[in-house]
């Protein structure tokens, strides 16, 4: 079927609450099903993620026509006691600049200045 994300098992560093946030972040008027395609996951696990970072105050939305634009709180603190003092814009800070690193630009638009 397509559009249905390719199974994992096992464990991952990251969450699907962190990957969930971190696409928002890119873009603040992503659809649920980009969304969910970025973090392959179903458009079900997603709504339920964001309605868990909603609930707890990490995220709210506006309706503005068919189209949810997200706001998220940058100042608030992870939730695990280890994380403690660790905020949203602390953790999307890690997450943006692990994705640039990995994409890189290619070799022949890195050094174009003199």
């Amino acid at each position: 079927m397509d559009g249905v994300p390719e199974s994992h098992t096992g464990w991952t560093f990251v969450t699907n609450h962190a990957r969930v946030l971190a696409v928002i972040a890119d873009n603040h008027s992503a659809r649920i099903r980009d969304i969910a395609a970025h973090c392959r996951l179903t458009e079900r696990a997603v709504q339920k993620i964001i309605s868990d970072l909603e609930q707890d105050g990490y995220l709210s939305h506006v309706r503005e026509g068919r189209t949810n634009t997200y706001r998220i709180e940058p100042g608030k603190v992870l939730r695990h006691p280890a994380e403690a003092g660790l905020t949203v814009a602390s953790l999307l800070t890690l997450l943006v600049q692990d994705e640039a690193d990995r994409n890189p630009l290619p070799d022949s638009r890195r050094h174009t200045r003199a």
